[in-house]
C-alpha cells in the first residue's frame, strides 16, 4: 500500500499509528485529526488505506468509515474500544470496514493490515473484471445493432449479417467492433 491515511483526534494516536505503519512499509503516511479533515483529503487524493481511530472530535468515525468504502477503492480499518468492537462491527462489517479493538497490539495490527490488504487486492481484482465484462457486453450490444441495420437497410438474413461483419473484420484485419461502428456510421447518419 502506497498512501496511507491515519485520522485520530490525539497527537499520540498519530504517532503510534505512523511508527507501526512505518515499521511495516515505506508508504506515504498523511494524518487527519477529524472527520471533516479526512473528508477534505479524500476528495483530494486517493488513499489505499484508511484508519480511523475512533472517537474523533467531530463524529464518532464509522460513518467516515462507510463513507470511504462506498466511495472509494481504499481498504479501511477502524480501531474501536474493546467494550463496544462488536457493536461497532456489526454497522460497519457490511460496507467492508474492519473493526479492530483498543488497546492495540503490533502483531494483531500488522495480521490486520494483512487482511485488507489482501481484501483489497481481490475486490480490484473483481472490479477488474466487471470492467471487462462490461466492455464485452456493450461491444455485442454494439455488434448487434449493426446486424439489426444490415438486416432492415440491405435485407440480410441474421447469420448473413453476422457473416458478413465477421468476414469485413477478417479481411480488412480490424476487429468486429470497429467494422460495427462502421456500418452505423454509414447507415445511422
Amino acid at each position: 500500500m502506497e498512501n496511507i491515511l491515519v485520522v485520530s483526534s490525539s497527537d499520540k494516536g498519530i504517532n503510534f499509528l505512523s511508527s507501526l505503519l512505518k515499521n511495516n512499509s515505506d508508504a506515504s503516511i498523511v494524518s487527519a485529526k477529524s472527520g471533516g479533515e479526512a473528508r477534505r483529503l479524500l476528495n483530494e487524493n486517493e488513499f489505499d488505506l484508511v484508519i480511523v481511530n475512533t472517537p474523533l472530535t467531530d463524529e464518532f468515525g464509522h460513518e467516515l468509515s462507510c463513507m470511504v468504502t462506498d466511495s472509494s477503492n481504499a481498504g479501511v480499518i477502524a480501531i474501536v474500544k474493546n467494550e463496544i468492537a462488536d457493536d461497532v462491527a456489526e454497522k460497519v462489517e457490511e460496507s467492508g470496514v474492519f473493526v479492530v479493538p483498543k488497546p492495540l497490539s503490533a502483531p494483531f495490527f500488522y495480521q490486520a493490515l494483512r487482511l485488507v490488504s489482501a481484501s483489497r487486492r481481490r475486490v480490484l481484482g473483481l472490479k477488474n473484471e466487471n470492467i471487462k465484462l462490461q466492455t464485452k457486453i456493450e461491444e455485442i450490444r454494439l455488434i448487434d445493432r449493426a446486424k439489426c441495420v444490415l438486416i432492415e437497410y440491405l435485407k440480410m438474413t441474421e447469420p448473413q449479417a453476422h457473416r458478413y461483419i465477421e468476414k469485413q473484420a477478417m479481411d480488412m484485419r480490424k476487429s468486429r467492433k470497429d467494422i460495427a461502428e462502421g456500418i452505423l456510421n454509414t447507415y445511422e447518419s
